[in-house]
């Protein structure tokens, strides 16, 4: 999936398939992102909460809004 605006992403994870919190399981996909890889994370609000956690953990993300309750946030090693 191509998201406007952001370049091909390696991997992606779609949060909205996942039955309860997805916290875990975008870390466990951020774990195994290798360097200069990319992960699409797409969900049904934007996440916020994640920015923080994002940074701490030496990642970078750009965040779009293609549809009315569909969210894309790139997400890169910094």
């Amino acid at each position: 999936m191509r998201s406007e605006g952001f370049d091909d992403p390696d991997r992606e994870l779609d949060a909205r398939a996942i039955d309860g919190e997805p916290f875990e399981d975008i870390m466990a996909a951020l774990d195994e992102l290798p360097d200069g890889e990319s992960l699409l994370l797409i969900n049904s609000f934007e996440p916020e909460p994640l920015y923080g956690v994002l940074e701490d953990r030496g990642f970078e993300h750009e965040t779009a809004k293609p549809a009315p309750g569909e969210w894309h946030v790139e997400i890169t090693r910094a």
